[in-house]
């Protein structure tokens, strides 16, 4: 490859990898609180999680901060076989779904993969701007990458 090609790499690399950290840092944190149910209420008995976990959570999930009202349970109708119909055995019910602590390894894995996709974009920008002659454009690209997110919050 030319130089001059590689160095357009690099800048790409460089400015995209800021502009997406803080990006990059809201999903490997809002994962990890995910993976262990932190944004629930199932996650432990008399555990009620924090608004800003919901939030942040939703966030994640959904691409909005705006919770939806909850929604109505309709009421059960009985029913009653006809007397013209056999009755047949209720289905048998399906097996319980395995709770948290059945997936403690894996979900022990993903939070070590999103400490260290954290420390990696954190020792990023840390490059990022101690090798930039300019400081300011590395700056403003990362706020970019903050304010543009917000603002769409916004739409």
């Amino acid at each position: 490859m030319q130089p001059k090609t590689l160095k357009a790499i690099r800048v790409l690399h460089l400015y995209s990898g800021v502009f997406l950290a803080p990006a990059i840092l809201f999903f490997a944190f809002t994962g990890f609180l995910q993976t262990f149910s932190f944004h629930e209420g199932s996650h432990a008995p008399g555990y009620v999680p924090p608004a800003i976990f919901v939030k942040l959570s939703r966030l994640h999930k959904k691409a909005t901060l705006d919770t939806p009202p909850a929604r109505p349970v309709p009421p059960k109708a009985k029913a009653e076989p006809k007397p013209d119909q056999p009755t047949t055995p209720a289905a048998p019910k399906p097996p319980a779904t395995p709770g948290w602590k059945e997936h403690l390894p894996m979900k022990l894995f993903f939070a070590v993969v999103a400490f260290g996709l954290m420390l990696s974009t954190l020792t990023g920008l840390v490059m990022a701007w101690k090798y930039a002659r300019n400081k300011l454009t590395p700056t403003l690209v990362f706020v970019a990458g903050i304010a543009l997110p917000l603002l769409l919050l916004l739409f």
